[in-house]
């Protein structure tokens, strides 16, 4: 069932998820604002997604989710959370792209690309030597447009 959601559902449910991070009750009206959509196509979001036990919502009422919707929506959010940090710490991309990308790429990217993503950032971060020379390199290069004078290797 899970694995039939809709790109734009997980979108849904992130979004609630995220803005009971911030909130301690969640409303239509703020997932509308949140995902700029109109306030219908939240409703009749909510509609499938309360079809599929991952939200609870009551006429009029607060949206909550349910603990299946709680396990889903952490996954999404983890995942959302792990390519944005790729994207803007190893990659160098803005904020305001990284966060863009990940979010169309979070729907899309397999198990296994994933999983290495995760594992490079966490060898970078844990690199007993501190953060690696190539990584320095390669921001300067994304500067400057050109290879540092430490870089004596020739780009093929």
């Amino acid at each position: 069932m899970l694995n039939k959601l809709s790109q734009s559902l997980e979108d849904y449910l992130e979004a609630i998820y995220m803005i009971g991070l911030d909130n301690k009750v969640v409303r239509v009206k703020e997932v509308a604002s949140f995902l700029d959509v109109k306030t219908p196509s939240v409703v009749d979001a909510i509609s499938k997604l309360t079809e599929k036990e991952l939200v609870q919502h009551e006429k009029y009422g607060y949206l909550e989710l349910t603990d299946m919707g709680i396990k889903h929506a952490k996954k999404i959010y983890l995942k959302h959370e792990k390519i944005y940090k790729f994207f803007k710490d190893v990659l160098s991309v803005s904020d305001e792209i990284s966060k863009k990308d990940a979010c169309k790429i979070e729907h899309y990217i397999s198990r296994e690309t994933m999983d290495h993503m995760i594992k490079f950032i966490r060898f970078i971060d844990t690199c007993p030597d501190g953060y690696p020379d190539w990584m320095k390199h390669f921001k300067y290069y994304l500067k400057y447009g050109k290879r540092p004078s430490e870089c004596t290797k020739k780009a093929k």
